[in-house]
Protein backbone atom coordinates (compact mmCIF):
# COMPACT_ATOMS: atom_id res chain seq x y z
CA UNK A 1 0.00 0.00 0.00
CA UNK A 2 1.13 3.64 -0.98
CA UNK A 3 1.45 6.24 1.61
CA UNK A 4 -0.91 9.05 0.91
CA UNK A 5 2.27 11.42 1.08
CA UNK A 6 4.75 9.59 -1.16
CA UNK A 7 8.25 10.67 -1.22
CA UNK A 8 9.15 9.64 -4.74
CA UNK A 9 9.36 13.14 -7.05
CA UNK A 10 8.94 13.41 -10.94
CA UNK A 11 10.38 16.21 -11.97
CA UNK A 12 8.12 17.80 -14.84
CA UNK A 13 10.39 19.75 -17.29
CA UNK A 14 8.32 22.64 -18.46
CA UNK A 15 10.43 24.84 -19.85
CA UNK A 16 9.21 25.49 -24.27
CA UNK A 17 7.14 28.11 -24.79
CA UNK A 18 7.64 29.54 -21.76
CA UNK A 19 5.72 27.17 -19.30
CA UNK A 20 6.97 26.82 -15.92
CA UNK A 21 9.17 24.31 -14.66
CA UNK A 22 6.64 22.70 -12.04
CA UNK A 23 7.43 19.30 -9.69
CA UNK A 24 4.62 16.81 -9.08
CA UNK A 25 4.37 13.48 -7.49
CA UNK A 26 2.29 11.78 -10.05
CA UNK A 27 3.85 8.27 -8.72
CA UNK A 28 3.22 6.99 -12.01
CA UNK A 29 -0.11 7.86 -12.69
CA UNK A 30 0.31 10.78 -15.30
CA UNK A 31 0.17 9.52 -18.93
CA UNK A 32 0.68 13.10 -20.33
CA UNK A 33 3.47 15.61 -18.53
CA UNK A 34 4.62 17.21 -21.81
CA UNK A 35 5.44 20.85 -21.32
CA UNK A 36 2.94 21.74 -24.25
CA UNK A 37 0.42 19.50 -25.27
CA UNK A 38 -2.17 19.45 -28.32
CA UNK A 39 -5.46 18.13 -28.08
CA UNK A 40 -6.79 17.75 -31.61
CA UNK A 41 -9.88 17.03 -33.31
CA UNK A 42 -12.15 17.13 -30.17
CA UNK A 43 -15.79 17.59 -30.39
CA UNK A 44 -15.60 20.65 -27.49
CA UNK A 45 -18.10 21.69 -24.71
CA UNK A 46 -16.45 24.44 -23.48
CA UNK A 47 -18.31 25.04 -19.65
CA UNK A 48 -20.35 28.34 -21.21
CA UNK A 49 -23.50 26.40 -22.37
CA UNK A 50 -22.66 27.15 -25.70
CA UNK A 51 -23.52 24.33 -28.36
CA UNK A 52 -21.03 21.60 -28.66
CA UNK A 53 -18.08 22.33 -31.52
CA UNK A 54 -16.73 20.05 -33.73
CA UNK A 55 -13.35 19.67 -34.66
CA UNK A 56 -11.48 21.64 -32.30
CA UNK A 57 -8.23 21.78 -31.38
CA UNK A 58 -6.92 22.95 -27.53
CA UNK A 59 -3.23 24.01 -26.73
CA UNK A 60 -1.85 23.36 -23.42
CA UNK A 61 1.32 25.01 -22.19
CA UNK A 62 2.46 24.50 -18.68
CA UNK A 63 -0.63 25.03 -16.32
CA UNK A 64 -2.92 27.19 -18.86
CA UNK A 65 -4.69 26.66 -21.92
CA UNK A 66 -2.78 28.81 -24.36
CA UNK A 67 -5.35 28.37 -27.40
CA UNK A 68 -8.21 27.03 -28.26
CA UNK A 69 -9.96 27.10 -32.01
CA UNK A 70 -11.12 24.72 -35.16
CA UNK A 71 -8.20 22.14 -36.25
CA UNK A 72 -6.59 23.68 -38.87
CA UNK A 73 -6.99 27.06 -37.63
CA UNK A 74 -4.61 27.11 -34.36
CA UNK A 75 -0.99 26.87 -34.78
CA UNK A 76 0.00 23.85 -32.83
CA UNK A 77 3.72 24.70 -31.81
CA UNK A 78 6.77 23.53 -32.32
CA UNK A 79 7.57 20.22 -30.43
CA UNK A 80 4.35 19.84 -28.62
CA UNK A 81 3.23 17.03 -28.00
CA UNK A 82 0.23 16.01 -30.50
CA UNK A 83 -2.76 13.94 -29.63
CA UNK A 84 -4.97 13.00 -32.14
CA UNK A 85 -8.58 12.95 -30.32
CA UNK A 86 -10.85 11.74 -32.95
CA UNK A 87 -14.20 10.35 -31.33
CA UNK A 88 -13.41 12.22 -27.94
CA UNK A 89 -15.45 15.16 -26.36
CA UNK A 90 -13.44 17.38 -24.57
CA UNK A 91 -15.24 19.07 -21.39
CA UNK A 92 -13.83 21.46 -18.69
CA UNK A 93 -12.72 20.01 -14.75
CA UNK A 94 -16.02 19.60 -12.92
CA UNK A 95 -16.58 22.03 -9.88
CA UNK A 96 -17.93 19.69 -7.35
CA UNK A 97 -19.74 21.86 -4.61
CA UNK A 98 -21.22 19.13 -2.43
CA UNK A 99 -17.43 16.64 -2.36
CA UNK A 100 -17.37 15.14 1.35
CA UNK A 101 -14.11 13.57 2.48
CA UNK A 102 -15.71 11.15 4.10
CA UNK A 103 -17.79 8.28 3.22
CA UNK A 104 -20.73 6.03 5.55
CA UNK A 105 -21.47 2.57 5.71
CA UNK A 106 -22.61 0.23 8.27
CA UNK A 107 -19.44 -2.66 7.46
CA UNK A 108 -17.01 0.56 8.23
CA UNK A 109 -18.38 2.66 10.42
CA UNK A 110 -19.97 6.04 10.06
CA UNK A 111 -18.17 9.23 8.58
CA UNK A 112 -14.95 7.90 8.28
CA UNK A 113 -12.21 9.52 6.08
CA UNK A 114 -11.05 9.08 2.35
CA UNK A 115 -7.87 10.62 2.24
CA UNK A 116 -6.44 8.24 0.10
CA UNK A 117 -9.33 6.77 -1.91
CA UNK A 118 -11.43 9.73 -2.74
CA UNK A 119 -8.85 12.20 -3.77
CA UNK A 120 -7.95 9.63 -6.43
CA UNK A 121 -11.09 8.61 -7.47
CA UNK A 122 -12.19 12.53 -7.43
CA UNK A 123 -9.52 13.00 -10.22
CA UNK A 124 -10.19 9.77 -11.97
CA UNK A 125 -13.78 10.92 -12.79
CA UNK A 126 -12.66 14.49 -14.15
CA UNK A 127 -13.27 16.04 -10.74
CA UNK A 128 -10.66 18.28 -10.81
CA UNK A 129 -11.94 21.43 -8.07
CA UNK A 130 -13.95 20.11 -4.93
CA UNK A 131 -15.47 22.26 -2.17
CA UNK A 132 -16.05 20.08 1.02
CA UNK A 133 -19.32 21.46 2.36
CA UNK A 134 -19.00 20.25 5.39
CA UNK A 135 -15.58 18.44 7.65
CA UNK A 136 -15.36 16.37 10.18
CA UNK A 137 -11.91 16.94 10.33
CA UNK A 138 -11.27 19.96 8.71
CA UNK A 139 -7.37 19.95 9.84
CA UNK A 140 -6.82 16.77 7.98
CA UNK A 141 -8.15 18.22 4.85
CA UNK A 142 -6.37 21.58 5.02
CA UNK A 143 -2.77 19.95 5.25
CA UNK A 144 -4.17 17.16 2.31
CA UNK A 145 -5.21 20.53 0.43
CA UNK A 146 -1.55 21.83 1.45
CA UNK A 147 -0.22 18.41 -0.29
CA UNK A 148 -2.35 18.56 -3.47
CA UNK A 149 -0.74 21.77 -4.03
CA UNK A 150 2.53 21.98 -3.39
CA UNK A 151 2.37 18.91 -5.67
CA UNK A 152 2.86 16.30 -3.13
CA UNK A 153 0.03 14.47 -2.91
CA UNK A 154 -2.91 13.38 -5.69
CA UNK A 155 -6.19 14.71 -5.78
CA UNK A 156 -8.33 18.16 -6.39
CA UNK A 157 -7.98 21.35 -5.39
CA UNK A 158 -10.08 21.30 -2.48
CA UNK A 159 -11.95 24.31 -1.42
CA UNK A 160 -12.03 23.20 2.82
CA UNK A 161 -14.94 24.00 4.89
CA UNK A 162 -15.15 24.19 8.53
CA UNK A 163 -16.56 21.90 10.75
CA UNK A 164 -20.59 21.27 10.46
CA UNK A 165 -22.80 24.53 11.79
CA UNK A 166 -25.28 22.51 13.96
CA UNK A 167 -27.56 23.21 17.04
CA UNK A 168 -28.46 19.81 19.18
CA UNK A 169 -27.12 16.35 18.10
CA UNK A 170 -28.20 12.60 18.90
CA UNK A 171 -25.22 10.35 19.97
CA UNK A 172 -21.84 10.75 19.68
CA UNK A 173 -21.74 12.67 16.21
CA UNK A 174 -18.52 13.98 15.41
CA UNK A 175 -20.01 17.37 15.39
CA UNK A 176 -20.48 20.35 18.34
CA UNK A 177 -23.68 21.31 19.25
CA UNK A 178 -24.11 24.92 19.04
CA UNK A 179 -24.93 26.39 22.59
CA UNK A 180 -26.34 30.07 20.90
CA UNK A 181 -24.77 32.68 19.05
CA UNK A 182 -21.92 33.71 20.73
CA UNK A 183 -20.79 30.18 20.06
CA UNK A 184 -21.68 30.20 16.33
CA UNK A 185 -19.27 33.67 15.55
CA UNK A 186 -16.42 32.21 18.12
CA UNK A 187 -16.66 28.71 15.79
CA UNK A 188 -16.55 30.90 12.38
CA UNK A 189 -14.05 33.20 13.65
CA UNK A 190 -11.13 30.14 14.86
CA UNK A 191 -11.54 28.24 11.95
CA UNK A 192 -11.58 31.48 9.56
CA UNK A 193 -8.86 32.28 10.58
CA UNK A 194 -7.58 29.04 10.64
CA UNK A 195 -7.74 28.97 6.62
CA UNK A 196 -11.48 27.88 5.71
CA UNK A 197 -12.95 29.47 3.07
CA UNK A 198 -16.60 28.42 3.43
CA UNK A 199 -19.23 26.69 6.73
CA UNK A 200 -21.78 24.39 6.24
CA UNK A 201 -24.83 24.77 8.60
CA UNK A 202 -26.90 21.73 9.48
CA UNK A 203 -30.37 20.49 10.26
CA UNK A 204 -30.66 21.48 13.40
CA UNK A 205 -28.98 25.07 13.78
CA UNK A 206 -31.59 27.71 14.86
CA UNK A 207 -31.82 31.07 13.11
CA UNK A 208 -30.25 33.21 15.78
CA UNK A 209 -27.16 30.77 15.62
CA UNK A 210 -27.16 31.20 11.91
CA UNK A 211 -27.38 34.69 11.59
CA UNK A 212 -24.69 34.96 13.76
CA UNK A 213 -22.67 32.54 12.01
CA UNK A 214 -23.58 33.91 8.23
CA UNK A 215 -22.32 37.68 10.30
CA UNK A 216 -19.18 36.46 11.40
CA UNK A 217 -18.37 34.57 8.61
CA UNK A 218 -18.36 37.98 6.25
CA UNK A 219 -16.63 39.66 8.38
CA UNK A 220 -13.73 37.56 7.59
CA UNK A 221 -14.61 37.38 3.96
CA UNK A 222 -15.60 33.68 3.91
CA UNK A 223 -19.17 31.97 3.17
CA UNK A 224 -21.78 30.14 4.50
CA UNK A 225 -23.81 27.16 2.48
CA UNK A 226 -26.24 25.15 4.44
CA UNK A 227 -28.17 21.81 4.70
CA UNK A 228 -31.29 22.87 6.50
CA UNK A 229 -34.38 21.56 8.08
CA UNK A 230 -34.92 23.34 11.49
CA UNK A 231 -34.60 26.87 9.53
CA UNK A 232 -36.66 27.49 6.11
CA UNK A 233 -34.90 28.58 2.58
CA UNK A 234 -36.66 31.75 2.55
CA UNK A 235 -35.16 32.66 6.48
CA UNK A 236 -31.94 31.97 5.45
CA UNK A 237 -32.31 34.11 2.33
CA UNK A 238 -33.48 37.20 4.98
CA UNK A 239 -29.85 36.00 6.73
CA UNK A 240 -27.43 36.91 4.44
CA UNK A 241 -26.82 33.07 3.49
CA UNK A 242 -24.65 32.74 0.12
CA UNK A 243 -25.74 29.34 -1.01
CA UNK A 244 -27.83 26.17 -0.08
CA UNK A 245 -27.59 22.58 -0.36
CA UNK A 246 -29.61 20.09 -2.29
CA UNK A 247 -32.84 21.95 -3.13
CA UNK A 248 -36.50 21.36 -2.82
CA UNK A 249 -36.15 18.30 -0.92
CA UNK A 250 -34.52 20.00 2.24
CA UNK A 251 -36.42 23.17 2.46
CA UNK A 252 -39.23 22.56 5.51
CA UNK A 253 -41.28 25.77 4.85
CA UNK A 254 -44.20 23.96 2.93
CA UNK A 255 -44.37 21.53 5.38
CA UNK A 256 -47.93 22.29 7.52
CA UNK A 257 -46.10 20.86 10.59
CA UNK A 258 -43.40 23.18 10.45
CA UNK A 259 -42.78 24.94 13.85
CA UNK A 260 -39.94 27.71 14.66
CA UNK A 261 -36.13 26.87 14.59
CA UNK A 262 -37.39 22.80 14.93
CA UNK A 263 -37.25 20.36 12.00
CA UNK A 264 -40.87 19.29 11.14
CA UNK A 265 -42.40 15.83 11.32
CA UNK A 266 -44.46 14.70 8.89
CA UNK A 267 -44.91 12.70 5.55
CA UNK A 268 -42.51 13.08 2.59
CA UNK A 269 -45.45 13.24 0.59
CA UNK A 270 -45.70 16.93 0.96
CA UNK A 271 -43.09 17.34 -1.88
CA UNK A 272 -44.92 14.88 -3.95
CA UNK A 273 -48.38 17.14 -3.63
CA UNK A 274 -46.37 20.55 -4.38
CA UNK A 275 -46.64 22.21 -7.41
CA UNK A 276 -43.80 23.46 -8.22
CA UNK A 277 -45.52 26.82 -10.42
CA UNK A 278 -47.71 27.89 -6.99
CA UNK A 279 -46.89 31.60 -5.55
CA UNK A 280 -45.46 29.55 -2.47
CA UNK A 281 -42.79 28.28 -4.16
CA UNK A 282 -42.07 30.74 -6.85
CA UNK A 283 -41.79 33.38 -3.87
CA UNK A 284 -39.33 31.24 -2.74
CA UNK A 285 -37.16 30.73 -5.59
CA UNK A 286 -37.60 34.78 -6.44
CA UNK A 287 -35.94 35.85 -3.03
CA UNK A 288 -33.17 33.51 -3.39
CA UNK A 289 -32.61 34.68 -7.36
CA UNK A 290 -33.08 38.43 -6.02
CA UNK A 291 -30.43 38.31 -3.26
CA UNK A 292 -28.12 36.44 -4.85
CA UNK A 293 -28.43 32.88 -3.44
CA UNK A 294 -26.96 29.83 -5.47
CA UNK A 295 -28.26 26.19 -5.10
CA UNK A 296 -26.15 23.05 -5.30
CA UNK A 297 -27.91 19.88 -7.07
CA UNK A 298 -26.86 16.86 -5.04
CA UNK A 299 -29.60 14.55 -7.61
CA UNK A 300 -27.22 11.63 -7.08
CA UNK A 301 -27.54 11.25 -3.83
CA UNK A 302 -31.19 11.94 -3.25
CA UNK A 303 -31.79 9.20 -6.40
CA UNK A 304 -30.50 6.61 -3.64
CA UNK A 305 -33.93 7.44 -1.92
CA UNK A 306 -35.43 5.54 -4.64
CA UNK A 307 -33.75 2.67 -5.46
CA UNK A 308 -35.66 1.34 -8.08
CA UNK A 309 -34.28 3.70 -10.31
CA UNK A 310 -30.56 3.60 -9.51
CA UNK A 311 -28.82 2.21 -11.84
CA UNK A 312 -26.77 -0.89 -10.97
CA UNK A 313 -22.63 0.39 -11.40
CA UNK A 314 -20.04 -2.14 -11.35
CA UNK A 315 -17.08 0.79 -10.96
CA UNK A 316 -18.93 1.56 -7.69
CA UNK A 317 -18.86 -2.02 -6.53
CA UNK A 318 -15.38 -2.19 -7.83
CA UNK A 319 -13.84 0.45 -5.98
CA UNK A 320 -15.89 -0.60 -2.45
CA UNK A 321 -14.28 -2.79 0.17
CA UNK A 322 -15.66 -6.24 0.63
CA UNK A 323 -17.80 -5.63 3.34
CA UNK A 324 -19.35 -2.29 1.92
CA UNK A 325 -19.14 -3.80 -1.41
CA UNK A 326 -21.75 -6.25 -0.35
CA UNK A 327 -23.83 -3.83 1.21
CA UNK A 328 -24.07 -1.86 -1.72
CA UNK A 329 -24.99 -5.11 -3.82
CA UNK A 330 -28.01 -5.91 -2.10
CA UNK A 331 -29.41 -3.00 -2.36
CA UNK A 332 -28.96 -2.87 -5.82
CA UNK A 333 -30.79 -6.52 -5.70
CA UNK A 334 -33.72 -5.08 -3.60
CA UNK A 335 -33.89 -1.78 -5.76
CA UNK A 336 -35.36 -3.66 -8.61
CA UNK A 337 -38.58 -4.52 -6.15
CA UNK A 338 -38.53 -1.59 -4.51
CA UNK A 339 -41.61 0.16 -3.37
CA UNK A 340 -40.87 3.78 -3.88
CA UNK A 341 -43.15 5.55 -5.80
CA UNK A 342 -43.54 8.47 -3.39
CA UNK A 343 -39.93 8.71 -3.22
CA UNK A 344 -39.46 8.58 -6.96
CA UNK A 345 -42.17 11.31 -7.39
CA UNK A 346 -40.42 13.69 -5.05
CA UNK A 347 -37.43 13.01 -7.07
CA UNK A 348 -39.21 14.34 -10.09
CA UNK A 349 -40.35 17.36 -7.68
CA UNK A 350 -36.78 18.04 -6.79
CA UNK A 351 -35.74 18.15 -10.91
CA UNK A 352 -38.29 20.70 -11.54
CA UNK A 353 -37.11 22.76 -8.56
CA UNK A 354 -33.96 23.30 -10.38
CA UNK A 355 -35.64 23.77 -13.66
CA UNK A 356 -37.32 26.52 -12.21
CA UNK A 357 -34.96 28.13 -10.36
CA UNK A 358 -32.44 27.99 -13.09
CA UNK A 359 -35.29 29.33 -15.44
CA UNK A 360 -36.05 32.02 -12.89
CA UNK A 361 -32.13 33.44 -13.06
CA UNK A 362 -31.06 31.25 -10.36
CA UNK A 363 -27.01 29.73 -10.61
CA UNK A 364 -27.19 25.95 -9.98
CA UNK A 365 -24.15 24.38 -9.25
CA UNK A 366 -23.80 20.61 -8.33
CA UNK A 367 -22.15 18.13 -6.09
CA UNK A 368 -22.07 14.49 -5.28
CA UNK A 369 -22.55 14.24 -1.67
CA UNK A 370 -20.54 10.75 -1.50
CA UNK A 371 -21.41 10.34 1.71
CA UNK A 372 -23.01 6.49 1.26
CA UNK A 373 -24.65 3.99 -0.58
CA UNK A 374 -23.84 3.85 -3.92
CA UNK A 375 -22.61 7.74 -4.07
CA UNK A 376 -19.40 7.18 -3.91
CA UNK A 377 -16.44 10.29 -5.20
CA UNK A 378 -16.44 10.78 -8.81
CA UNK A 379 -19.03 8.45 -9.91
CA UNK A 380 -21.71 9.98 -7.94
CA UNK A 381 -20.63 13.53 -9.63
CA UNK A 382 -20.77 11.76 -13.52
CA UNK A 383 -24.18 9.94 -12.58
CA UNK A 384 -25.36 14.17 -11.38
CA UNK A 385 -24.62 15.30 -14.89
CA UNK A 386 -26.80 12.12 -16.28
CA UNK A 387 -29.61 13.21 -14.15
CA UNK A 388 -29.62 16.85 -15.16
CA UNK A 389 -30.11 16.25 -18.71
CA UNK A 390 -32.41 13.66 -17.29
CA UNK A 391 -34.20 16.73 -15.63
CA UNK A 392 -34.46 18.89 -19.01
CA UNK A 393 -31.32 20.70 -19.32
CA UNK A 394 -29.28 20.32 -22.27
CA UNK A 395 -26.21 18.79 -22.30
CA UNK A 396 -23.95 21.76 -22.95
CA UNK A 397 -26.32 23.55 -20.05
CA UNK A 398 -25.74 20.32 -17.56
CA UNK A 399 -21.73 20.39 -18.27
CA UNK A 400 -22.20 24.55 -17.13
CA UNK A 401 -24.09 23.57 -14.13
CA UNK A 402 -20.93 20.83 -13.13
CA UNK A 403 -17.99 23.56 -13.95
CA UNK A 404 -18.30 26.93 -14.93
CA UNK A 405 -21.38 27.74 -12.81
CA UNK A 406 -19.80 25.97 -9.79
CA UNK A 407 -16.13 28.26 -10.28
CA UNK A 408 -18.75 31.34 -10.40
CA UNK A 409 -19.84 30.22 -6.88
CA UNK A 410 -16.44 29.47 -5.17
CA UNK A 411 -15.17 33.20 -7.02
CA UNK A 412 -12.68 30.80 -9.43
CA UNK A 413 -14.60 31.59 -12.32
CA UNK A 414 -11.72 33.70 -13.82
CA UNK A 415 -9.30 30.88 -13.44
CA UNK A 416 -11.64 27.17 -13.69
CA UNK A 417 -14.61 26.42 -14.89
CA UNK A 418 -14.69 26.79 -19.00
CA UNK A 419 -12.13 26.01 -21.96
CA UNK A 420 -10.61 29.06 -22.99
CA UNK A 421 -7.28 30.90 -23.76
CA UNK A 422 -5.65 31.89 -20.41
CA UNK A 423 -7.80 29.47 -18.16
CA UNK A 424 -5.72 26.77 -15.97
CA UNK A 425 -5.98 23.76 -18.03
CA UNK A 426 -8.14 21.41 -15.91
CA UNK A 427 -9.82 19.21 -18.57
CA UNK A 428 -11.85 15.97 -19.17
CA UNK A 429 -11.07 14.40 -22.11
CA UNK A 430 -13.89 11.43 -22.75
CA UNK A 431 -14.90 8.91 -25.49
CA UNK A 432 -17.44 9.06 -27.27
CA UNK A 433 -19.99 12.23 -27.56
CA UNK A 434 -21.90 13.62 -24.48
CA UNK A 435 -24.18 16.01 -26.61
CA UNK A 436 -26.04 11.88 -28.16
CA UNK A 437 -25.15 9.99 -25.21
CA UNK A 438 -25.14 11.08 -21.59
CA UNK A 439 -23.64 7.93 -20.03
CA UNK A 440 -20.65 8.35 -21.80
CA UNK A 441 -20.06 11.19 -18.60
CA UNK A 442 -18.25 8.05 -17.65
CA UNK A 443 -16.00 7.50 -20.11
CA UNK A 444 -13.24 8.71 -19.07
CA UNK A 445 -9.91 8.40 -20.54
CA UNK A 446 -7.60 11.23 -19.43
CA UNK A 447 -7.95 14.18 -17.03
CA UNK A 448 -5.39 17.03 -17.31
CA UNK A 449 -4.72 19.40 -13.48
CA UNK A 450 -2.93 22.15 -14.26
CA UNK A 451 -1.60 20.80 -17.68
CA UNK A 452 -0.37 17.44 -16.30
CA UNK A 453 -2.68 14.21 -18.04
CA UNK A 454 -3.87 11.82 -15.15
CA UNK A 455 -4.34 8.23 -16.51
CA UNK A 456 -8.07 7.81 -15.44
CA UNK A 457 -7.81 3.61 -15.28
CA UNK A 458 -4.59 3.76 -13.29
CA UNK A 459 -6.10 6.20 -10.67
CA UNK A 460 -9.29 3.79 -10.62
CA UNK A 461 -7.01 0.85 -10.25
CA UNK A 462 -4.95 2.44 -7.51
CA UNK A 463 -7.91 2.60 -5.23
CA UNK A 464 -9.66 -0.65 -6.30
CA UNK A 465 -11.39 -2.30 -3.21
CA UNK A 466 -10.48 0.36 -0.88
CA UNK A 467 -13.74 2.89 -0.70
CA UNK A 468 -14.41 2.66 2.85
CA UNK A 469 -11.20 1.76 4.07
CA UNK A 470 -9.30 4.54 3.79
Amino acid sequence: MRPIFGLSILLVSATAAGAQQRTVNTQGMASVTAPVVALTHVRLIDGTGAPAKDDQTVIIEGELIKAVGKTGDVQVPAGAQVLDLTGHTVTPGIVGLHDHMYYSSAAGGGMKMMFYSYPRLFLAAGVTTIRTAGSTDSYRELNLKKAIDDGASIGPEIVVTGPYLQGPVDGPLGMHALSGPDDARRMVKYWAEEGVTWFKAYTTISRAELGAAIQEAHKHGVKVTAHLCSVGFREAVALGIDNLEHGLLTNSEYNPAKQVDACPSGSSAVYSALDISSPDVQRTIDEMVKKKVSMTSTLAVYETGSPSRVPFDQRVLDALFPGARDAVALYYERGKTANDSVARKNFRKAMDFERAFVKAGGLLAAGADPCCVSAIAGYADQRNFELLVEAGFTPEQAVQIMTLNGAKVLGRDNRVGSVAAGKQADLIVLRGDLTKQPSDIRNVVTVFKKGIGWDSAKLTASIAGQVGLR
